[in-house]
């Protein structure tokens, strides 16, 4: 535990480990549904939606597509999923504020009051690939107290290439080896950790619903494993 003493920034996966992506775009989309009399499986249109993410950014880190910033990427899979569920007729306005249904995401219960502790001793930093704007706007909306937003945007390349976590690392003026990456995901976590970072595993055994299979358990050696971020909190002094 000695190394984490050099440990000065905790920087942060968000969907998923800080938020509930799946409960927030299930709101949204159920909420436009009753306003338009739309009947559809909210769940799966969450989950299809969410499926379509990880694809959509490994075609910008190949070169298939030019830096796309995530709202936008967000955009281009909502329209597949809209035709997959057979829904049409929507407006532009009614697209676009269902598109930032991940502009209002709610934390994780144990979210702010554990970031509010390690915020006393730590410099907080998101490294997501969301994009500025829907980071600001989450951030404002639900209170969290991120000290810088950082990420795939600033970067210019998404998780998990390492060009993100570094240039996060150089953006903050401190080495690798002076920021812990925080996630529920242990892709996530083993980039972060080939990068120099020290690592903290935090599952959310309900970030897919009541099926989850996947991030259940670390997967590999990682410096931390805590229940939540208070847990998290206790375990690094604060």
């Amino acid at each position: 535990m000695k190394e984490l003493e050099l440990v000065r920034a905790l920087t942060f996966d968000v969907f998923g480990t800080v938020v509930d992506w799946r409960g927030g775009v299930i709101r949204e989309a159920s909420a436009l549904g009753r306003a338009k009399g739309l009947d559809a499986d909210w769940s799966k249109f969450a989950d299809l939606w969410r499926s379509l993410y990880q694809p959509a950014m490994s075609r910008v880190s190949s070169g298939e597509l030019p830096w796309t910033k995530l709202d936008d990427l967000h955009r281009m899979n909502l329209m597949q999923v809209l035709d997959k569920f057979g829904i049409a007729g929507l407006s532009e306005s009614e697209i676009e504020d269902l598109n930032h249904a991940w502009h209002r995401l709610d934390p994780w219960p144990d979210a702010i009051p554990g970031l509010n502790r390690l915020k006393r001793k730590f410099i907080l930093v998101t490294l997501s690939n969301g994009n500025v704007a829907l980071m600001v706007n989450m951030a404002k909306r639900a209170g969290l107290p991120w000290d810088a937003i950082l990420g795939a945007e600033v970067a210019g390349h998404y998780k998990p290439q390492p060009q993100a976590y570094l240039r996060t690392a150089e953006l903050l003026g401190i080495a690798p080896r002076e920021c812990m990456m925080v996630a529920a995901h242990n892709r996530d976590l083993v980039a972060a950790t080939s990068c120099g970072f020290h690592t903290a595993f935090v599952p959310r055994p309900a970030e897919h619903g009541p099926d989850q299979k996947t991030d259940l358990r670390p997967e590999a050696e990682y410096d931390v494993v805590a229940a939540d971020f208070l847990d998290l909190a206790k375990k690094l002094g604060c």
